[in-house]
């Protein structure tokens, strides 16, 4: 990598950090204002990439001169915007400000460390070390994942060497069809680098702010440290997340997006949305949508919360505003105060002046006790203008988010359209995914199989005893467990999953927590967040919702837990919330009667003393005991786990064969299918020997593509011209054999030969073969 590549590759890292200065909320309500600052640097950054990707595809100009020109406009954007920021705050801009803003985070995170307790201590330091191993895998594993040697990475290869986002003739169709929000970012790196050294960086960072973000949405339900600590150790030591966090695959790029979306989303409980929200809200919808479609089906039910919340509080706007001359609805008492779905508090200053706002779902506890919690005084009549105007604004700002998104998926979806006639691609792909039957025993048995396979475990009499259970069920009520409408492919359940491979690892820990959670902040919200109860039940339905609507969509396949990873990121606050409830109760100090002593607000504003049993009395100490015990057995075997994918996992991982640190660049690649690697680079060494200039490719759905474009880059890194035999894609017929200098295949030998042309010599070696024309 030169100099210039190096600087331009810290360009995203400094905008990163500039738009966080510069779009730190300014207000002193705002919950994890400086994680939040981060979530809309990203969703800032992230829109920029992809943007500008399709722009400069447009003008076929996806060249490194173009980027360079692109990013150095950026960062100096972002990095005056910063200025301004930090000039409007009374601050001086420059370098000695930002060592000064270092040496601030230091010593925040220094007084943070010397307060927590040794519990929040190992809860930090484990998620921290992870962190920090996983960079390490990632710096040092060649991508290795198989679908991006099939269409990843070959894809971001087609574009260098075009110039353009323009489809191509391939056997592939997940090339051109799948959406390439991810590939995007990776596009920016290759330009920059030469390489492929830094992609993993992508799910990595993905990782990192999946991190951040479901710990800020733990803080936004009202969860104290130890509650958000909780929440990011549950998801960090999750294989799934730690073997993505050192992949090409783009399934937590695509779980990051939806947490912006989510966060972004609870905050409009609590606020009136304005344009700078909306422009974030949309822009992470559409990079939501230009990375995984799947993502979507988390993403539409967040986003219908937050239109409900911000009808609810335009409601409540109209009801505040209808008390005459501004001032403040006169409210009446009507019963004991109770947590509301969403937003439940006033607009505007609260009693005593001051101008904070309640949380999510938390209760004006001022206006409680001055009897000011119920419904609006007889005799006073809501301003119905004054609503209509705030509905009508919420309509108009969700079609802003709609349009931003479209601006932000739309150009891929077009091409897509033009090329299949569809904006979600040909026949082949809408079918191969997607649910085909949706008749309740149907989709029953589709979820009860894409459940066995997300909770698998080592157990194998436990695997084998469900996977029968669910085998007969579904043929007691007449639905084949193998049906096609329901089954992906040729695949056949049930598949173990337990291992600790990228692909298919399941998360049976992080899952039963999550549902734990989950059915807690469905029945007894209150137990788990005291401040913001009828929220977390909101959210709790949206997270069951996406999850149902998953299983309602997509076929089970033995791959389907990567799919889901989005859902367990939504998920993953549940989790921490109720466990940190269940260590609250369980270390809360007892009064002389046995039940909870009032105390001191915890740091999240809840009592310290929580009634745990039913009805409000206490809960058997015995069974809580329990409770407890069983909890934190699951999180040290939670970590376990983590540990053990770190160190053990497949296709990267750190001790034994295969290892990053034994393991030579060449075969790291080829972990996944080692036997080939050999073929690859004899098929490649003949082909150079006649310095083949256009080379045909002959290959088929699933074939590795990516490393002809590593063995036949010429030597200055050049990528060669290779031209597809073979094409899906209706009007972008192949190019013909007789016009290459040479011939590479994978996979079927009878395919290949019946596409070289005669006096060619064809030679196979196992996978891998070549043909090369008569010498002349």
């Amino acid at each position: 990598m030169s100099a210039a590549g190096s600087l331009l590759v810290a360009a995203p890292l400094v905008a990163l950090l500039s738009l966080t200065v510069a779009l730190r909320p300014a207000g002193s309500d705002a919950v994890a204002p400086l994680r939040l600052a981060v979530v809309r640097a990203a969703v800032v950054t992230g829109a920029f990439a992809v943007l500008t990707v399709e722009l400069l595809g447009a003008l076929r100009l996806l060249t490194l001169p173009a980027f360079a020109v692109a990013w150095l406009l950026f960062v100096t954007a972002a990095v005056a915007a910063a200025s301004r920021r930090l000039v409007r705050a009374g601050k001086p801009a420059g370098f000695g400000t930002g060592r000064a803003a270092a040496v601030a985070v230091r010593a925040r995170l220094a007084d943070r460390w010397r307060t927590a307790g040794r519990g929040e201590r190992l809860l930090a330091g484990t998620v921290g070390g992870m962190v920090l191993v996983e960079l390490l895998i990632a710096l040092l594993a060649e991508p290795n994942n198989f679908d991006s040697q099939t269409y990843h990475l070959p894809k971001v290869e087609h574009w260098v060497a075009q110039r353009s986002l323009e489809f191509w003739p391939t056997a592939i169709h997940r090339q051109v069809t799948i959406p390439p929000g991810a590939e995007y970012l990776l596009l920016h790196l290759r330009l920059f680098t030469g390489g492929d050294r830094l992609h993993n960086l992508v799910q990595w960072a993905a990782g990192v702010g999946c991190l951040l973000v479901v710990a800020r949405i733990a803080a936004q339900f009202g969860g104290g440290r130890r509650a958000q600590l909780l929440t990011a150790f549950v998801l960090g030591t999750t294989p799934m997340v730690a073997l993505q966090a050192t992949s090409t695959q783009t399934d937590l790029v695509c779980a990051a997006w939806v947490a912006c979306v989510a966060t972004l989303a609870l905050d409009g409980l609590r606020r009136r949305a304005g344009v700078g929200t909306l422009l974030l809200l949309g822009a992470a919808t559409g990079l939501t949508a230009v990375t995984k479609t799947s993502g979507l089906i988390g993403v539409g039910p967040l986003l219908l919360l937050w239109g409900i919340g911000q009808l609810r509080l335009a409601y409540l706007e109209g009801t505040v505003r209808s008390g005459g001359g501004g001032r403040r609805a006169e409210i009446a008492a009507d019963g004991p105060a109770r947590p509301a779905l969403v937003g439940a508090g006033g607009v505007g200053p609260l009693p005593g002046g001051s101008d904070r706002r309640p949380l999510v779902g938390e209760v004006d506890r001022s206006a409680a006790a001055a009897g000011q919690v119920g419904s609006v005084r007889p005799g006073r009549r809501p301003g119905k203008r004054s609503r209509a105007g705030g509905m009508a604004r919420t309509v108009a700002g969700s079609v802003l988010v709609l349009l931003v998104a479209l601006l932000v998926v739309g150009p891929f979806l077009a091409r897509v359209q033009a090329e299949f006639g569809h904006p979600l691609g040909p026949p082949r792909l809408r079918k191969s995914i997607p649910m085909e039957r949706h008749d309740p025993p149907s989709v029953l048995i589709n979820a009860l199989r894409i459940g066995h396979t997300a909770l698998d475990t080592p157990l194998a009499p436990v695997r084998a005893g469900a996977a029968e259970a669910i085998i007969a069920g579904a043929r007691v009520i007449g639905v084949d467990p193998q049906d096609r409408a329901i089954t992906f492919g040729r695949e056949v359940f049930p598949v173990p999953a337990w291992y600790p491979d990228e692909d298919r690892v399941a998360f049976p820990l992080a899952g039963t927590l999550a549902l734990v959670g989950a059915v807690f902040a469905l029945a007894r919200p209150a137990r788990v967040s005291p401040a913001a109860a009828g929220a977390l039940r909101g959210y709790a339905v949206v997270v069951v919702t996406a999850v149902a609507l998953h299983t309602t969509m997509i076929k089970w396949q033995p791959w389907g837990n990567r799919l889901l990873l989005y859902a367990l990121v939504l998920a993953a606050p549940l989790a921490g919330l109720w466990l940190d409830s269940l260590f609250r109760r369980r270390l809360a100090p007892e009064g002389r009667d046995g039940s909870p002593a009032p105390g001191p607000s915890g740091r999240d504003g809840s009592p310290a003393g929580t009634p745990s049993g039913r009805n409000g009395s206490p809960a058997a100490p015995g069974r809580r005991s329990v409770a407890v015990g069983l909890a934190v057995t699951m999180l040290a075997t939670s970590a376990l786990a983590g540990v053990l994918a770190l160190s053990y996992g497949f296709p990267r991982r750190l001790v034994g064969a295969g290892s990053v640190f034994t393991t030579s660049e060449w075969d790291t690649r080829f972990l996944r299918r080692p036997q080939w690697a050999d073929e690859f680079r004899v098929a490649a060494d003949a082909v150079r020997a006649v310095d083949a200039r256009r080379i045909g490719l002959v290959q088929q759905n699933d074939n590795w593509e990516y490393p002809w474009w590593l063995l036949l880059r010429d030597a200055d890194g050049r990528p060669p011209e290779l031209v597809a035999l073979q094409s899906v894609l209706p009007d972008r017929p192949p190019a013909d054999p007789a016009s290459t200098d040479a011939i590479v295949c994978t996979g079927s030998r009878k395919v290949c030969a019946d596409l070289v042309p005669a006096g060619w010599t064809l030679v196979w070696r196992g996978y891998v073969g070549y043909a090369l024309p008569p010498p002349r």
